[in-house]
């Protein structure tokens, strides 16, 4: 029989390999697996960090907005009620003015007629007097050769009172 050296099994060697083998593990594990794990970690920290980030973002921008909301509603309410007070100063304004423009045309139409009784009461004085000057000129005229200069004025004067007591 021949000896087969080919497929021979020589332990040493099979030692050596499983030797280099848990010395090369080794040796990956602390130079490689260890700062990869560190690094994947640090990476999970991170993403969980910027997810805490957000959420808590988020929950500030939802508070802002009802804040924002609130704030608008307040101003939307006073902008309402500097409106409606506005209105009822307005209102208010106009029935003042209505009430002093009514009682200027009322003391005009009072004054318009106080002038008119006024004028009135000239224009009789000046048709009395005319009727008093045309009155003694046509006495004058008739009674120039019967009446005396006494009796003349004590007419006039007569004539003068009763058309005085008439009005």
């Amino acid at each position: 029989m021949q000896t087969l050296d080919v497929i021979s099994v020589n332990i040493w060697q099979i030692v050596a390999s499983l030797a280099n083998l848990v010395l090369l593990f080794l040796a990956v594990k602390k130079f490689l697996y260890k700062p990869v794990m560190k690094m994947l970690d640090a990476r999970r920290d991170s993403i969980r960090k910027d997810y805490d980030d957000a959420a808590q973002a988020k929950e500030k921008a939802v508070s802002d907005q009802r804040i924002y909301e609130e704030k608008l509603r307040v101003a939307k309410e006073e902008s309402d009620r500097i409106i409606k007070n506005a209105v009822g100063i307005a209102s208010d304004r106009e029935k003042e003015i209505l009430a002093e423009a009514k009682q200027k045309a009322d003391g005009i139409v009072r004054q318009a007629e106080n002038d008119a009784i006024l004028e009135r009461k000239k224009a009789e004085d000046g048709i009395r007097k005319e009727i008093v000057e045309v009155s003694s000129l046509l006495t004058e005229k008739m009674l120039e050769r019967e009446v005396s200069a006494d009796d003349h004025k004590h007419f006039i004067d007569s004539f003068i009172e009763s058309i005085g007591d008439e009005q």
